[in-house]
């Protein structure tokens, strides 16, 4: 199976991306969560740095994903995303994420 190269958008920057043969609707839509993810953290104004709003974006997807995997009523349940605290719980995820890589591993 060949892969081909697909131009996508995140957060208003294009890349290409490889993609194999058929995996086209599966790569655009993994891009659609993560743009909405990352746009949703910037829209939120306390995070400007690209890399850290796409650390937490990644980490909030991740922890989604797992919450999808244990739980089989998880599906229905609101996405932490859509919580109207999730700025704050991502900015202390931040900063537990900072703390453990110390200051020479920090975000910023």
């Amino acid at each position: 199976m060949s892969a081909k190269q697909i131009e996508v958008q995140i957060m208003g920057q294009s890349y290409l991306l490889g993609c194999p043969e058929g995996g086209e609707d599966r790569l655009h839509a993994a891009v659609g969560r993560v743009d909405q993810a990352m746009c949703k953290i910037r829209d939120a104004g306390k995070i400007k740095a690209r890399d850290r709003i796409a650390v937490l974006a990644a980490l909030n997807l991740a922890f989604d994903q797992g919450d999808a995997a244990s739980s089989p009523s998880a599906q229905t349940t609101t996405p932490s995303t859509t919580v109207p605290d999730a700025p704050e719980r991502l900015t202390q995820l931040l900063q537990r994420l900072d703390q453990a890589l110390g200051q020479d591993g920090q975000l910023i």
